[in-house]
C-alpha cells in the first residue's frame, strides 16, 4: 500500500502546479537558509581530532603583575613565555609535548623562474607529528637528536612542496631559507583539522590554510625566525633578541598528551609545584589558579565559536518556521479543494487511517522534492558564503553527515507541515460531502 501511495504522491504533483512549485519552494528555501547555517556552526563547533582530544591539554599560567589586578579576574592570556615552554619541554611531562609559535620565511627556490616566496609557517618540536597526527605523503618529520641540535630540516606542505619543486618527491633536496640550508624530510598531505586548534591566535586564525612548513623549534630560535602571531608583555624587557627570550612576554603555545585522560589531576598538580617553585625566584606574582584545558574545552575558553553565530543560527531556524507556517497554509488549500474525493473513498469503506496515510505520504514527496531543491540552494549559499572571506571559505562546506541532515530535516519538516493539513482532511463527513455534489 505504502508504495501505491507513493504512486498517488507522485502524481499528486500535477495537480495544480503552481501551488504545488510553491510549497515546494517555500519549504527548499527555508530549509536552505537554515541548514547552510548550520553547516558553517557545525564546522566551527566540530571535534578537530576526536580520537584524543580528551588527552591532549593546554596549559595556561598567569604570569602578569601583582599591580592592577584584582584577585579572581579571570586570565585571557592563552600563551606561554619562552622560558616556561623550555622548562616545559624539559619537564618530559605526558607522553608527549610540544611548544610552538607561528613564524615568516623568505625562501629561495632553486627554480630559475620563480623569485623569492614568502612563506607562513610553524616551529615546533619534533612531538608534534605524531601528537596531532600529521599525515606524509612523502618522508616523515624529524627526530628527537634534530630538535637537540637544532638541525637545518624542514618539513613542507604538500602546496609548498609542488610550488618549490613541482609534482616530484622532494625528500632530500635542500632549500635556501633564513639564511641556510634546509635540507627537506617530509612532505605532509592535506592538513586541515577545523578548528585549527594547536595554534590559536584569535577567530581568524581558527579557520585558516595549514602551515606551509614546519621546522625545529631550537632552529627557529637559533635563526631568531620572525615571529607572525600575537605577542603580550606586562612587564619591561631588554630589547632585542635575546631580551625577548628572557622576558615575560607571552607568544608562544604549548600542548601536553597524556596516555589517557585520568592523568590530568597529575598534571595539574605539576603545574601547581612548577609555578610554586617560579614563584620563589620572583615570578608569578599573582595567585591565580594555573588552569589545564583539552581541546573541547580549549576552543570553548577561546570562544572560538561566538554568541553571533549562534544568533545567525537561531535567526535561520526562525525563519525555517515561518516558512512552515507558509507551506501549512498552502497545504490546507492543496488538500481542501480535493473534499469530494475523501468522500467518496469514505464512502467506498476507506477509512480515516487509510486517508490520513495516503495524504501524509504525499507531503514526504514534496518534502523529498523539496529536500533535493533545498541541498542544490544550501550548495549555492555556501558557494556564496566561501566567497566573502578566506576564513568562510575555511567552513562554508558541507559534508555527508550535513547532507543526510539537510534530506532528513526537509522530508521531516514537510511532514510537520502536513499534520494539520492531513487531520483537517480525515475529519470530512462522507455524506455530507456526498450531498453536495
Amino acid at each position: 500500500m505504502f508504495a501505491y501511495y507513493f504512486l498517488l504522491g507522485l502524481r499528486s504533483l500535477r495537480r495544480n502546479p503552481a501551488l504545488t512549485s510553491l510549497m515546494i519552494l517555500t519549504l527548499a528555501i527555508g530549509v536552505a537558509a537554515s541548514i547552510s547555517t548550520l553547516t558553517i556552526l557545525h564546522v566551527m563547533s566540530g571535534d578537530p581530532i576526536p580520537h584524543k582530544s580528551d588527552r591532549l591539554f593546554a596549559p595556561i599560567l598567569d604570569n602578569g603583575p601583582k599591580e592592577g589586578h584584582t584577585p579572581g579576574d579571570k586570565v585571557n592570556d592563552h600563551q606561554l613565555t619562552y622560558k616556561d615552554v623550555i622548562n616545559l619541554l624539559a619537564s618530559k611531562q605526558g607522553v608527549r609535548s610540544t611548544g610552538l609559535y607561528s613564524i615568516l620565511a623568505n625562501v629561495e627556490p632553486s627554480r630559475k623562474d620563480l623569485n623569492v616566496i614568502e612563506f607562513e609557517g610553524l616551529a615546533a618540536t619534533s612531538d608534534m607529528f605524531a601528537m596531532f597526527d600529521v599525515p606524509f605523503k612523502f618522508g616523515q618529520g624529524w627526530q628527537a637528536s634534530e630538535d637537540a641540535s637544532a638541525a637545518d630540516v624542514v618539513v613542507l606542505s604538500n602546496k609548498t612542496a609542488d610550488k618549490l619543486f613541482g609534482a616530484v618527491n622532494p625528500v632530500g633536496q635542500r632549500i635556501r631559507m633564513m639564511g641556510g640550508d634546509y635540507t627537506v624530510v617530509g612532505v605532509t598531505e592535506k592538513w586541515l583539522p577545523q578548528p585549527r586548534f594547536y595554534y590559536y591566535n584569535g577567530s581568524d586564525s581558527a579557520f585558516t590554510d595549514e602551515a606551509e612548513f614546519i621546522i625545529p623549534l631550537s632552529n627557529s630560535i637559533r635563526r631568531e625566525a620572525t615571529h607572525a602571531g600575537g605577542m603580550s608583555c606586562s612587564f619591561p624587557y631588554e630589547p632585542g633578541w635575546q631580551g625577548r627570550l628572557d622576558s615575560e612576554c607571552t607568544w608562544m603555545h604549548f600542548w601536553f598528551e597524556l596516555k589517557s585522560s585520568g592523568q590530568r589531576a597529575e598534571l595539574q598538580n605539576y603545574l601547581d609545584s612548577y609555578v610554586s617553585e617560579q614563584r620563589k625566584l620572583g615570578r608569578f606574582q599573582r595567585q591565580e589558579k594555573n588552569r589545564l584545558f583539552n581541546v573541547r574545552e580549549f576552543l570553548q575558553e577561546m570562544q572560538v565559536v561566538g554568541d553571533d553565530s549562534q544568533l545567525s543560527a537561531w535567526l535561520a531556524f526562525g525563519f525555517l518556521l515561518l516558512c512552515l507556517v507558509n507551506t501549512i497554509g498552502l497545504l490546507l488549500a492543496k488538500f481542501s479543494v480535493r473534499a469530494g474525493e475523501v468522500g467518496v473513498r469514505r464512502a467506498l469503506g476507506a477509512s480515516r487511517s487509510d486517508i490520513f496515510s495516503q495524504f501524509l505520504i504525499e507531503t514526504s514527496v514534496v518534502g523529498l522534492v523539496g529536500a533535493g531543491l533545498g541541498v542544490i540552494l544550501a550548495l549555492g549559499a555556501l558557494q556564496l558564503i566561501a566567497l566573502q572571506s578566506r576564513t568562510l571559505a575555511m567552513v562554508a562546506h558541507m559534508d555527508l553527515a550535513m547532507l543526510g541532515l539537510t534530506f532528513a530535516m526537509t522530508v521531516t519538516a514537510a511532514i510537520l507541515a502536513g499534520l494539520l493539513p492531513t487531520w483537517r482532511a480525515c475529519q470530512v463527513t462522507p455524506a455530507m460531502q456526498l450531498k453536495s455534489q
